[in-house]
């Protein structure tokens, strides 16, 4: 068993010290596609895991279940809402995503390599990032605001198109000075509890802390339906809440500090299958 590091965190646990491992099972979505959800570790993080495993593995039977079947998948409400959007045509330009995309298929396998480095930019562009890029620069119409309504459910369409297909975000070239910073923050401690990503998420992974069983952290299945909250995450909100759970100071979505940050924590999971949306506790 994996001691949980330093005395702080053994602080935070409200039931008695208990680990339990992540489930033998295979996701099948709608009885058709097989999803990986356990595969060997990249080669970036192979000094730290052997394994890479998917948080599906880590939740209890009938939440497994539920993402299993697109007719059960509280999230693929928010899906169909923006299936709607991107038939809509708006801003000064009159144009719709379709009108550039054609059917919201044509972009499977986006999804599976975001974030990713933008050479007319030059930075690394989330998912969300580009899509608003489109928008003002395209449509000619308002940014969605980061991880809210509207954003939050376009990837989440954009995240099920590509669902079974492996993850595969590029971290070398001109995105590595993003990916060594997202590593940074990966593994400083922070906040008054002095906790890292990776004390959590590296350490203790399959530990029950609180009522939750901790798993390896991966956000290849984001955007995620949380039950705990009724509605759809993104990566940066579960960054600014996992931060915040430290009790320190915490960045906004969109920050370049958490655009590196999501870079980093995607890469962990290449290999793994794109699953969003997912349903989580």
């Amino acid at each position: 068993m994996r001691k949980l590091t330093g005395a702080i965190l053994a602080t935070i646990l409200a039931t008695p010290f208990a680990s339990a491992d992540p489930v033998d099972d295979t996701l099948i979505l709608n009885e058709e596609t097989e999803l990986v959800t356990r595969t060997t570790a990249p080669a970036h993080v192979s000094d730290a895991l052997d394994e890479v495993m998917s948080g599906w593995l880590f939740r209890g039977t009938e939440t497994r279940a539920m993402q299993a079947d697109d007719f059960d998948n509280p999230g693929m409400i928010f899906v169909e809402q923006a299936q709607e959007m991107w038939e809509t045509a708006e801003g000064s330009e009159g144009k719709s995503c379709s009108s550039c995309h054609n059917d919201m298929e044509s972009l499977a396998g986006v999804k599976a390599t975001y974030p990713k480095w933008n050479e007319a930019a030059g930075e690394v562009r989330t998912l969300q990032m580009q899509m608003n890029d489109c928008r003002t620069n395209r449509m000619g119409s308002d940014a969605w605001k980061y991880d809210k309504g509207p954003a939050i459910n376009m990837e989440a369409a954009l995240s099920s198109v590509s669902r079974g297909l492996p993850v595969n975000v590029a971290i070398d070239g001109p995105a590595q000075s993003a990916w060594e910073l997202g590593k940074e923050l990966y593994y400083t401690r922070n906040g008054q509890l002095e906790l890292s990503c990776a004390n959590c998420h590296e350490e203790n992974y399959g530990n029950m802390i609180r009522a939750d069983h901790l798993s390896q952290g991966h956000v290849n299945g984001f955007p995620v339906y949380r039950l705990k909250n009724t509605k759809l995450n993104g990566v940066h909100s579960r960054f600014k809440g996992c931060i915040r759970d430290t009790r320190a100071e915490t960045y906004s979505q969109g920050s370049p500090e958490f655009v590196a940050l999501e870079l980093y924590v995607a890469s962990r999971g290449n290999g793994l299958s794109v699953e969003g949306p997912s349903v989580r506790n």
